[in-house]
């Protein structure tokens, strides 16, 4: 395999640039750089960089032995003075040794996976710590980075194979000393895995919005004051704003942070008869924006009956537009009373939600966990009386298995075989 390179750090004039290089050649290559002057691995010391005669810079430099890098390969970092030039120069160094290569995007990440240093949930949460734009989004990807669905998966897989070789132990081992009924401590084993699985699958609607970010739609009829309310949000002036029934013709986004989490704030047309094709179009987008949104803000008039508007559901928060007493109810985009009390109304609320989060945040686990609970369904079904055979509940448990897979990988006949061996004394 080749030994590969790339800048690790951003592009660009910095204190200091950041290279790595992985691989077998990795030592190899940074010691023609030093001089044949390796540092101890893991310690950092400062050597000069010298090729084909060439003084390149002075670097700080590490190794790291096979098993203990990022990789899981033997690498190497340099931190180089971050001067473009300067890493023109070492790049062109390393480019031109043999068995060195630039690296492909992702690729050191890609083999830290192959080499089981990181499991998938870990790549996809550092991919998204990177992404992060707020504390919450933070806070998500270091609990995907640090593996927690994959040790509660891992904890999911201990069960399923406990009860696995329960079920095959009444099949396979029906004349030795084994539980004659063993339907109670595999129907428990079950109940604890649904149990884990259903409360996953419930919050992965609010790990999603955590990852993706909530939208929260400004809604009311024509001139109420919606797009001087999300200017007023946005703090500059997001939106045209004018007296002309219809000004705004399609949504509006202005995406923030709000209380630590990513919130996208739509100004949408104004909800009337629409008088030609155009804005009927932007009234159609604005009221499917505002159906798919996890939160909306209604502004009415002053004097206005809510209560006589269709739009209005259960959940929505009404503002009375274009007034200065927030104490009433009402909201000013143009003085900015009773936008801060607005800000922090929505931001509870989807604090609120967010709590509830799951550690699953991926439709892709999301599917595996929920193939898995429909297995387990089937099993536990089966394992009532006049239910089916062992067989098919066996089968069902491995069906469960295999659905995991995706967040901890396959389970094989030897994990079943060694713990019927440990649990039962089989053969004794």
């Amino acid at each position: 395999m080749d030994t590969i390179f790339a800048l690790a750090s951003a592009r660009g004039k910095a204190g200091v640039s950041v290279l790595r290089i992985s691989g077998a050649g990795a030592w190899d290559a940074v010691s023609a750089l030093c001089g044949g002057r390796l540092p101890e691995p893991r310690r950092a010391a400062l050597r000069r960089l010298i090729w084909q005669g060439d003084i390149l810079d002075d670097a700080l430099v590490i190794v790291f032995a096979e098993g203990a890098s990022f990789t899981g390969e033997p690498s190497a970092e340099l931190q180089v003075h971050g001067s473009i030039a300067v890493v023109d120069a070492v790049m062109r160094a390393l480019g031109q040794m043999p068995g060195l290569r630039l690296a492909e995007p992702g690729e050191f990440t890609r083999r830290a996976l192959e080499n089981g240093r990181l499991d998938l949930e870990q790549v996809e949460g550092l991919a998204d710590l990177i992404e992060a734009e707020t504390e919450a989004q933070r806070r998500q990807a270091q609990r995907s980075l640090s593996g927690a669905l994959g040790r509660l998966a891992e904890s999911w897989r201990r069960d399923l194979v406990q009860a696995a070789a329960l079920i095959e132990a009444t099949i396979d081992f029906a004349d030795e000393d084994v539980p004659v009924d063993v339907t109670p401590e595999v129907t428990a084993l079950l109940a604890r895995v649904q149990a884990d699985l259903s409360a996953q699958i419930a919050g992965f609607g609010a790990a999603e919005r955590i990852r993706e970010g909530f939208e929260v739609a400004i809604i009311g009829r024509p001139n109420v004051g919606k797009s001087t309310l999300l200017n007023a949000l946005a703090g500059r002036d997001a939106a045209i704003t004018s007296d002309i029934a219809g000004t705004t013709r399609d949504v509006i986004e202005v995406r923030m942070d709000l209380a630590g989490l990513a919130v996208t704030f739509l100004d949408t047309a104004g909800l009337r008869e629409a008088t030609d094709a155009v804005e009927a179009i932007g009234i159609a987008r604005a009221q499917e924006r505002a159906r798919d949104a996890d939160l909306r803000v209604f502004l009415i008039a002053p004097g206005e009956d809510p209560t006589e508007l269709a739009q209005v559901q259960p959940g929505d928060l009404v503002r009375i537009a274009k007034s200065d007493t927030p104490a009433a109810g009402g909201v000013s985009g143009k003085t900015g009373a009773g936008v801060p009390e607005l800000l922090s109304e929505i931001g509870e609320i989807l604090s609120q939600r967010a709590s509830g989060a799951g550690l699953a945040v991926r439709l892709r686990q999301r599917q595996g966990i929920a193939a898995a609970a429909d297995a387990l369904d089937r099993a536990r079904a089966a394992l009532d009386p006049g239910g089916a055979a062992s067989e098919i509940v066996a089968e069902e448990l491995r069906s469960a298995a295999r659905a995991l897979e995706i967040l901890i990988g396959k389970i094989g006949v030897e994990d079943l075989l060694d713990t019927i061996f440990s649990s039962f004394c089989i053969g004794k």
